[in-house]
């Protein structure tokens, strides 16, 4: 049991918990859900922590096979410029490890920007708070239980 998964049964959220059996070597934690729990990969999303200037840090959520504009972040929280944030300081905030960080059940909830095109499906999957276990909720669920928002913060 995870707080990411503690967080959403205690809200009284619908929502599932899928697993299956991480490999230390896959080279994407995204993708590798993606491929075992066969899912489409436009609802499967990837939890990243960014350093954000005058701001702190901040999660953003976006599709597993898209990435993160940094520019378009920036403006989303009012930031002059973002860059990635080193992982160490990404999992002492969350206390989540990298390849398992989830936008919900935070040690210390990060402000956190949802891609838009989550809100174009019934469900989305974001990591329920360890590698090998993910989330499925609907996305506005995941808005309110994040206290996010959401923009077109990914690109191809």
């Amino acid at each position: 049991m995870t707080p990411a998964i503690l967080f959403v049964r205690k809200a009284k959220i619908a929502h599932d918990v899928l697993s299956y059996e991480h490999d230390p070597a896959a080279e994407s934690y995204g993708r590798e859900a993606v491929d075992l729990l066969r899912l489409e990969p436009a609802t499967v999303f990837k939890t990243l922590v960014a350093d954000a200037e005058g701001v702190g840090l901040v999660c953003a959520v976006v599709p597993v096979l898209m990435m993160l504009d940094l520019k378009a972040l920036a403006a989303a929280v009012g930031a002059r410029r973002v860059r990635m944030a080193d992982p160490a300081a990404a999992e002492r905030a969350t206390g989540y490890v990298v390849g398992g960080i989830s936008p919900l059940g935070q040690k210390k909830q990060l402000p956190v920007v949802i891609d838009a095109s989550a809100l174009a499906f019934d469900r989305v999957y974001v990591s329920a708070g360890r590698r090998g276990l993910e989330l499925s909720l609907a996305p506005m669920d995941l808005v309110k239980l994040s206290r996010g928002r959401t923009g077109p913060i990914a690109r191809a």
